[in-house]
């Protein structure tokens, strides 16, 4: 419920102190007149005929708003000549202030400014008269008679506006007082016409009485003409300035700015005391309710009128008025009085079927003035433009805010965060840094993939919900691509923004609800800092990036960027394209690491991996090549190189009667093809080794992400009777119940477990645990990263089958292998047939 605007009344001691003294001269002036001529009231005929003629110039009155108050300019100075020249003072002043009291009963005012109005027309009769008192009696009408009575009117004219423009300063202010003497002085045109009329009719009747007639039809005349004139010229200054508005409103492109242009302008267009602008709530729109009001110069947020007044015409969809010129309005009118509102027009804005708002006026300045339907005519008119107006502007809001923020989930897009990011650059804080965080969301692609679009558009959303709730006040959170999110804020340091991204990826890891399914999501961050890491948003958005793919493979999952990140970035791009000719041409190398058991250390297989030496960037990290190949589609072709390698090797040791099994890793995009184990089964039969001998690892953390999507290959590898080995066991987000539900035959634990088992009790507690469940569910367990014999002991302790690591053995070219299996191991005869046994483990 809006609030009724205030209204500034009036204060009465300041008027009185301007009506009291023109009071008191008029009052002590027409004693001294009386007591001169104390026979005046003998010349009561005359007087009563002027009296009437008095009261019909008051028809034709023109009228000038000034603040809250209304300045008559009326024809009353043609009869004023006339009063004058045949009345005595005492019967002048009688037939003056018995007109203006009549007019003023006619239309009720407020006590004060009745007596204002009868002593300031009082008071300038008076000044005339005194004027007059040297030059008394006019005999004849002569050019000097001519003369003094202008001069008399001039001053009845001019008594009467410094008087109105007194107690508009001192009830107003000193600007209205101001304003009413500039438009008053404009006025005193119209003042000297009528007492020229004035003159011309005296010097008529003084002729012949009997051109009264004539001077009848000829005021009558000149009466309807100014009254034409004066309607032709008003409607002129409407068309004008509503046309003016609407230029200003056109130009106004702001919803914000337009009630600024708006308001002010209909206030004074209407001759209002309010003009009142109501705009609905609409989406990202709130509620707009400003008032301007006659004596403030800024626009309150209050409205003149109930709510009821507004929803009616609403409800109506068509203009509503209130008034005294409004028929059928009188119970609302008595309803409004109290609130000090003597009319009101109120016209919805309208776009298209719907209302979006109003446009209202309130309370006609000047007590005897009121709107009529020719008002309501104009308000429409300006109310259509202003809805038009509205519209614009908030259609170029909602494109201009649609250029700046995502879609799906209203967060800045990627011009709106780099905009945001040079500013804060822009911004120097020799203490703080501009901190960048790019969170990379885990799984959103497969979501796509599995449950549709609909489902991961879902999933965004509810990231982009969890990240501002998380986000510090003074963040900033966009969303820049498919499944990028980026925050950023003013931290201490780069350690401190480490630790905002931290404890933000810890929140955001909850479980999050899909349709009917819920998910855990998991998000690498990276991190970048300005001046730090670059010196332009662009720069500072990349080397976060960079380092948030970085981070993909880190079990904390959070990195800040480092130049090494960048180089490898570069280099990957680099060997981008020599990586399909090293694939084509043979140049990728596969090396070997022994598998052996603890029990008995029988070297019973190895693991195959790729090793490729670039001609020109020298040795390619395996993390590096292996990416290049997933990006450009290489994959498939790097992952049957490897294999085909494995198998070869693995048909060459049986024959040789030293068979050993080979172990080759998968990523889980392999096992998306469906495809691949007609594949394996092809290569299997050409090399005539038995499924048994083959072994797939696959990453946890990556079979994880697709585990829907994987199990129907796994489980056909397994038909084959390939073994399948969970590699890289405690580092994703599973438990070891999952282990249940997949086909697999081993478990190997992560090295970073294993190389710490020795000394933290966390690590030897994870190892533990992985290796009594496992075996509870008939799984092998391979321990990775065995380097210490101290290590070595406590997997045997806790009966861990199978080891694998520097201290057995480096990954190792075949010769080299072949070299090291025959210094590092002997024959050994089994049920099984002839192994490789270690001699001694260095």
């Amino acid at each position: 419920m809006a609030k009724p605007a205030p209204v500034r009344r009036n204060t009465v001691q300041r008027a009185w102190l301007i009506t009291y003294p023109l009071a008191l001269f008029a009052l002590f002036s027409t004693v001294g007149f009386w007591l001169a001529d104390p026979r005046w009231y003998e010349e009561w005929a005359p007087a009563l005929l002027l009296f009437a003629v008095y009261l019909l110039a008051y028809r034709t009155s023109f009228t000038f708003a000034v603040r809250r108050s209304a300045l008559n300019v009326a024809m009353t100075d043609v009869p004023l000549v006339l009063v004058l020249f045949y009345l005595p003072p005492v019967a002048a002043i009688l037939v003056v202030c018995g007109a203006i009291l009549f007019n003023q009963i006619r239309y009720t005012s407020s006590p004060t400014k009745q007596w204002f109005n009868l002593s300031k027309s009082a008071a300038g009769i008076c000044a005339a008269l005194l004027v007059m008192v040297p030059f008394r009696p006019l005999d004849d009408v002569n050019p000097a008679a001519w003369a003094v009575l202008a001069a008399a009117v001039g001053v009845s004219a001019m008594v009467e506006l410094l008087s109105f423009a007194g107690v508009m300063s001192l009830v107003q202010g000193v600007s209205s007082g101001r304003e009413a003497a500039v438009r008053g002085l404009s006025a005193i045109t119209i003042t000297g016409i009528n007492t020229v009329i004035g003159l011309v009719v005296l010097v008529a009747l003084e002729a012949t009485r009997w051109s009264v007639l004539l001077l009848l039809i000829l005021v009558g005349a000149l009466v309807l003409v100014v009254r034409s004139y004066a309607e032709f010229f008003r409607r002129h200054r409407t068309l004008a300035d509503v046309y003016e508005l609407t230029q200003a409103m056109r130009e106004q492109s702001a919803e914000s700015g337009l009630p600024d242009v708006l308001l002010g302008r209909v206030r004074e267009l209407m001759q209002s005391e309010f003009a009142t602008l109501w705009l609905a709530p609409q989406g990202r729109h709130p509620e707009v309710l400003l008032t301007a009001q006659v004596e403030h110069r800024g626009l309150l947020d209050v409205s003149p009128i109930p709510d009821a007044v507004r929803e009616m015409a609403i409800e109506r969809k068509a203009a509503l008025g209130v008034g005294a010129l409004f028929p059928g309005t009188e119970a609302l009118r008595a309803e409004l009085k109290p609130a000090r509102v003597k009319d009101v027009i109120v016209i919805p804005l309208r776009s298209g079927k719907a209302t979006i708002g109003t446009l209202e006026v309130v309370n006609r300045v000047g007590d005897n003035r009121t709107f009529r339907e020719a008002d309501v005519q104009v308000l429409e008119t300006i109310a259509a433009h202003a809805a038009v107006a509205v519209e614009n502007s908030r259609l170029v809001d909602r494109l201009r805010y649609d250029a700046y923020h995502d879609r799906l989930t209203g967060l800045p897009n990627r011009r709106r965060m780099i905009d945001a990011l040079a500013e804060s650059i822009a911004v120097e804080a020799e203490e703080d840094v501009v901190a960048i965080m790019f969170f990379d969301v885990d799984g959103q692609r497969n979501v796509n993939e599995s449950m549709g679009h609909a489902a991961g558009d879902k999933l965004l959303v509810e990231v982009a919900q969890r990240l501002g709730g998380i986000a510090d006040p003074g963040a900033l959170v966009g969303r820049i691509g498919g499944d990028e999110f980026v925050v950023t804020l003013r931290a201490q340091n780069i350690e401190a923004t480490v630790d905002i991204a931290t404890r933000m990826r810890e929140r955001l890891r909850g479980p999050m609800a899909v349709g009917s399914l819920t998910l855990d999501v998991d998000t690498a961050v990276g991190v970048s800092v300005y001046p730090d890491h670059g010196s332009d948003p662009e720069t500072l958005l990349q080397r976060a990036e960079l380092a948030a793919n970085a981070a993909k493979v880190l079990p904390y999952g959070v990195q800040p960027f480092h130049p090494a990140l960048e180089s490898r970035a570069v280099r990957r791009l680099g060997i981008a394209a020599d990586l399909r000719r090293a694939l084509d041409n043979g140049q990728l190398e596969v090396y070997f690491q022994p598998k052996v058991t603890l029990a008995d250390r029988h070297v019973l297989g190895v693991e195959c991996l790729a090793r490729w030496v670039h001609p020109a960037h020298g040795e390619v990290a395996p993390e590096d090549f292996v990416a290049v190949a997933e990006h450009t589609g290489q994959l498939a072709r790097l992952t049957e190189v490897v294999l085909t390698a494995g198998l070869r090797r693995c048909r060459e040791w049986a024959d040789a009667d030293r068979p050993l099994s080979v172990a080759v890793n998968l990523s889980a995009r392999t096992l998306l093809d469906s495809r691949f184990p007609d594949l394996v089964e092809e290569l299997l039969t050409e090399h005539r080794v038995g499924p048994g001998q083959l072994t797939f690892e696959i990453s946890e953390p990556g079979m994880l992400n697709d585990i829907e999507r994987v199990l129907p290959t796994l489980y056909r590898l397994r038909d084959l009777g390939v073994r399948l080995s969970v590699d890289d066991f405690g580092t994703g987000a599973s438990s070891l119940a999952y282990l249940r539900q997949w086909p697999v035959h081993e478990v190997k634990i992560d090295d970073s477990f294993v190389q710490g088992m020795a000394t933290d009790s966390g690590d030897l507690a994870i190892v533990r645990a992985v290796i009594g469940l496992s075996r509870e569910f008939g799984l092998t367990v391979v321990a990775e990263g065995v380097e210490s014999e101290l290590t070595l002991e406590l997997l045997e302790e806790m009966g861990c089958e199978i080891g694998q690591g520097y201290l057995f053995s480096r990954p190792l070219p075949y010769e080299r292998l072949e070299a090291w299996l025959s210094a590092q191991t002997e024959p050994e005869s089994t049920p099984t047939g002839e192994v490789r046994r270690l001699r001694a483990v260095i």
